[in-house]
């Protein structure tokens, strides 16, 4: 993890890319603080160990791959880091990764969820479930509990950031998968969904909705108007609309990855698809604020 993400790569000093020992392990120190905090409530439910214990191996590499997909996302585009090679933001994953694997093993263990009798695939298959969210933790972590103050991009690296239409669909994409995994394992979900009539469905989708544009172009969240671009009506609908797309694409794909659609019905999956997205959008739109700001 380098700190200087929020610092040009052609501004940073070579003492500062060559920090002593205290301030990488500082730097360490702040990311698993950020993994802890996006992710302790994940590290502490049950649902989310048996996700583990039932995950097959091909489900565990492929979230590991997309983990560390949404990493190198984030570390390019999160933070100003345009002008960073990407060698450097492979490094940053591959560290973050790594870290989120030893946090949770550390966590499951101290809190007794792997000991000494638990089988391989158990103790595999949770310290990887839980790995994910708390890696993304620690990147976000590290980038936004920063010491270097050096958080505040100027005007025009601002505007691109906004401009830069990919990144932000990246970053939105990560707050809403940080948001939706953390109640997407528990059984209340599907329970939602099934007591929820279609009217109550609908009711919850256009609140969605509604939330992620209020959020992003009228209620002056910091760093909404560096973030989303107001320029038009058609700017703030189709904004609107892509939040929302992105919340519902996350919250399918994390349902997906618990087996929370096997033995359910298509309407049932779309319900709780509709439900997951609300606390999707939250993160899409509030949470993409916040681990960029």
């Amino acid at each position: 993890m380098d700190d200087a993400r929020h610092e040009p790569e052609k501004d940073a000093s070579p003492q500062r890319r060559r920090r002593p020992v205290m301030e990488s392990l500082r730097e360490y120190g702040r990311g698993i603080a950020g993994g802890l905090l996006f992710s302790l409530p994940l590290l502490y439910t049950m649902e989310v160990w048996w996700a583990g214990f039932i995950a097959r191996p091909a489900h565990l590499l492929l979230y590991l791959l997309g983990t560390f997909v949404l990493l190198l996302g984030y570390n390019r585009y999160g933070g100003f880091r345009r002008d960073v090679d990407w060698s450097e933001v492979f490094t940053d994953s591959v560290e973050e990764l790594g870290l989120g694997l030893l946090v949770s093993t550390g966590v499951l263990f101290l809190i007794g969820r792997i000991t000494a009798n638990s089988s391989w695939p158990e103790a595999v298959g949770m310290v990887t479930v839980e790995a994910g969210t708390v890696a993304i933790g620690i990147s976000v972590g590290s980038a936004q509990f920063g010491g270097g103050g050096g958080k505040e991009g100027s005007e025009e690296t601002e505007r691109e950031a906004a401009e830069h239409v990919p990144g932000q669909l990246v970053i939105g994409f990560c707050g809403a998968v940080l948001f939706a995994a953390n109640v997407a394992p528990t059984e209340e979900i599907v329970m939602i969904a099934v007591e929820l009539t279609p009217g109550q469905l609908l009711g919850t989708a256009m609140l969605s909705l509604l939330l992620g544009g209020l959020i992003l172009y009228q209620l002056d969240f910091t760093g909404a108007r560096r973030f989303a671009r107001h320029r038009r009506l058609g700017d703030v609908l189709m904004g609107t609309v892509i939040t929302y797309a992105l919340a519902l694409a996350s919250s399918a794909l994390v349902l997906w990855f618990f087996g929370r659609f096997e033995g359910n019905g298509l309407s049932i999956c779309v319900a709780q698809v509709v439900v997951l997205g609300f606390a999707g959008t939250l993160g899409a739109s509030a949470g993409r604020l916040l681990i960029q700001s």
